[in-house]
């Protein structure tokens, strides 16, 4: 982050250039929109902020986990209370998981309640044999081939329906949905294969006994075990955290939700030991990253990002130099503090083993301090037999089991994982169909049942299960010092995976 005697600005970044800008043609009417967006109330303070920071300074001292999972791309008609109650509801149940294998508090990052903006490969689509504007998500223009005009009015309605997501979002975590979700009450009739329903009952018959026995001690005692409704308190198994992210790709936009405030006073003292000095937050979401296309060292997005208080990510590939990457984090933390920079790698499930055992000793020797994240994800699209674009769940835990063994061959530790993944059910009461595999051994002649994307492909509800499950194993074994039955595990086997070691 920049000194005080730097002279950065929210603004600075307009000094360089931006790729993947969006052009509006109407200026002024842009210029309007941002004037009223800078006059609107923050989404979040600095002190959720400031406490995201410390969270993620216990992840980088492996004193806790980081999911950083949601929508690749949220849209506004998908802004519903069901939706929204659906994707939180995963996010707690795979950290519930997570939490039994690990034993280790679960820092929860949504991508959600503003992550509308996509960065795209090109400009332009052909569409019914006239060339448009390519689709850049809803705050920028609309996915009919007659709405792709950018209009500024689109960035207004993403601030409102960020608003009332997150509105949602404390209103259901304040009244008792963030208390933990009894296992038993999973459904494990997706799962085909015998051994593997086995196994899932299993883990979760298991968890459900240890939450029973924390309530027997008395750990959901006195008002503890009242109802919300009936003036209960949330208490220690009712309490969960849930910061909201997204990509800072808008510009315009992030400067307009960019304001100075003092670091609030108990973090002030503790860390520097005078007054709270002021501190420049965005304050649209607790942590934005910087994708893997826009990242140029001398670029506007880099520019931006040094400046700003809130933790920050960084989408590292194998287009990502080794001298690159730490050149970057000499830019964004020149002060290496921690809890600051997260590295979401996503290199596909091939380029893996070729790329990241050199990044994490480069890092290693900056003395850099980073947490990292594996996004299995982006780097394994690829399109179907049908024309659609999916993710294969073997490929994908195979990047991420790789990734796991790196970490650990390179004496470091994955600090977390990112995830695109929904808990959204259509109609019928029936999960997307977007990614191949998993548990429910999705084929590719049934992608087409339910696929809600229009964007890139996400993990579905039991699929989203079947990688925490996964995750939740290891961490298990790791306790245990039993890693080496890994090319056995039940798990992995079943789920699709091969051993690579």
């Amino acid at each position: 982050m920049v000194s005080d005697s730097d002279d950065w600005s929210p603004a600075s970044w307009k000094s360089k250039k931006a790729v993947q800008a969006v052009e509006y043609p109407d200026k002024a009417h842009l210029a309007r929109v941002l004037s009223k967006i800078k006059a609107l109330p923050p989404l979040v303070t600095p002190s959720e902020v400031e406490r995201l920071r410390h969270q993620l300074s216990l992840v980088q001292n492996n004193e806790a986990f980081l999911l950083h999972a949601g929508d690749c791309a949220e849209s506004f008609e998908a802004c519903t209370q069901e939706n929204i109650s659906a994707k939180v509801g995963l996010i707690l149940s795979f950290s519930l998981i997570l939490i039994w294998g690990a034993r280790l508090p679960v820092v929860r990052i949504g991508r959600i309640a503003g992550q509308y903006a996509k960065p795209r490969s090109s400009a332009t689509e052909n569409v019914g044999g006239r060339e448009v504007m390519i689709f850049r998500g809803d705050n920028v223009n609309g996915y009919s081939p007659n709405e792709r005009t950018p209009d500024p009015e689109r960035l207004l309605s993403a601030y409102f329906h960020s608003t009332a997501t997150l509105n949602h979002i404390r209103g259901l975590l304040t009244s008792g949905f963030g208390s933990l979700h009894h296992p038993r009450d999973w459904s494990l009739s997706h799962v085909r294969s015998p051994s593997l329903r086995a196994e899932y009952a299993s883990i979760s018959e298991g968890l459900a006994d240890a939450l029973d026995f924390t309530r027997t001690i008395g750990l959901a005692s006195g008002r503890e075990a009242q109802s919300y409704e009936r003036g209960g308190g949330r208490g220690v198994l009712g309490e969960a955290d849930l910061f909201t992210s997204h990509e800072g790709l808008l510009l315009d936009y992030e400067e307009a939700m960019t304001r100075k405030y003092p670091i609030p006073d108990s973090t002030a003292s503790r860390e520097l030991g005078t007054p709270a000095p002021d501190k420049y937050y965005n304050i649209s979401a607790h942590f934005l990253w910087v994708g893997d296309r826009t990242r140029q060292l001398d670029g506007a997005h880099v520019e931006y990002f040094r400046g700003i208080r809130n933790p920050i990510g960084i989408k590292v590939g194998p287009s990502m130099a080794v001298d690159e990457l730490v050149s970057l984090l000499d830019i964004v933390n020149p002060s290496h503090d921690g809890g600051r920079v997260t590295l979401i790698t996503r290199y596909g499930a091939d380029k893996i083993d070729s790329y990241l055992a050199h990044h994490i000793k480069a890092v290693q020797k900056s003395g850099h301090p980073v947490i990292w994240v594996c996004d299995p994800m982006h780097g394994n699209t690829l399109v179907s037999s049908t024309g659609l674009k999916t993710r294969h769940f073997g490929t994908i835990i195979r990047e991420l089991t790789s990734c796991l063994r790196i970490h650990t061959e390179c004496g470091s530790q994955l600090g977390g994982v990112s995830l695109e993944f929904t808990g959204e059910l259509n109609e019928e009461g029936y999960s997307v169909t977007e990614c191949l595999g998993g548990s429910m051994e999705l084929s590719e002649e049934q992608l087409g049942l339910r696929y809600q994307s229009f964007c890139d492909p996400r993990l579905n509800f039991e699929q989203s299960l079947d990688v925490a499950f996964l995750v939740s194993n290891y961490f298990k074994n790791q306790r245990r010092g039993s890693l080496q039955k890994a090319s056995t595990d039940v798990l992995y086997s079943e789920l699709g995976g091969k051993v690579t070691v």
